[in-house]
């Protein structure tokens, strides 16, 4: 979209600037996020795109909507090693019930986590560190032939998440690649009925009282009323695992680069 291309035919080989997010987000301010996402998966306006899944609470109405869509979607799914049995289950009856065929497992360098994280407590001591090693790297390094990536994240999740647009750059490396946001302005009474409508499972943790599920050690159960997000890492100041945050470590790693944390 630099150098005066038009938005109806982009170079998908191109990466993308300050100025071609905010003419996304101008021409697709009040599109539906079916129409977002068709645009995205079919028009490729924003090039060769993959949806980064944690298949937590949430994630089977994004993962519907693609199925819907393109079945073949790249979907990422970092394998951390930590993560709760059902979660894993989940995603297995997800990719089953919606007929994914493009799920890739993303796992973290075992070398790397046999000299940093070798009686893999690191989370105990330095989760910002356990998260680097196990989702920020590994997915920056998988990421790599990628101009944009869908997630799922909403505005009411956190107050981190409050002004998220439909289309943002990629802090967490200097490539351009972009990030599609289709369901920002969902709430929870509307991501319930799509959930009823259309007869999707739901994470079987949910029902136990985490409303936002990540890795077993860093989740907690969350008390009615309490940000939906307050059980992840609780106790600590930390609010995201790193792979929405500028300025993320990992991006164009070259081959046996080992991090020093």
């Amino acid at each position: 979209m630099s150098n005066a291309r038009r938005l109806d035919l982009i170079d998908t080989t191109a990466r993308f600037t300050e100025a071609d997010v905010a003419a996304l987000n101008a021409r697709y301010a009040d599109a539906s996020s079916e129409a977002l996402l068709r645009a995205v998966l079919v028009e490729r306006i924003a090039g060769r795109v993959a949806l980064v899944s944690s298949f937590g609470a949430e994630s089977a109405v994004l993962l519907h909507m693609a199925a819907q869509i393109d079945p073949s979607v790249p979907v990422l799914f970092l394998e951390t090693g930590k993560h709760f049995p059902e979660t894993l289950a989940y995603r297995d009856t997800l990719v089953a019930h919606l007929g994914l065929t493009g799920l890739v497992n993303i796992t973290p360098d075992p070398e790397v986590l046999a000299k940093r994280d070798e009686a893999g407590l690191r989370w105990s001591y330095d989760p910002d560190g356990c998260c680097e090693i196990r989702k920020v790297i590994p997915l920056a390094k998988a990421l790599g032939d990628f101009d944009a990536t869908l997630t799922g994240r909403k505005s009411f999740q956190a107050a981190t998440r409050a002004d998220l647009p439909h289309f943002e750059l990629d802090r967490s490396d200097a490539t351009g690649r972009i990030k599609v946001n289709p369901l920002i302005d969902w709430d929870k009474a509307r991501i319930a009925a799509y959930f009823d409508e259309h007869d999707l499972p739901r994470h079987p943790l949910v029902e136990q009282g985490y409303p936002s599920i990540g890795c077993s050690p860093c989740t907690s159960k969350v008390a009615e009323g309490e940000d939906p997000r307050s059980g992840r890492w609780r106790g600590w100041d930390k609010t995201e695992c790193g792979i929405h945050l500028p300025g993320a470590p990992g991006d164009d790693l070259p081959p046996g680069f080992e991090p020093a944390f």
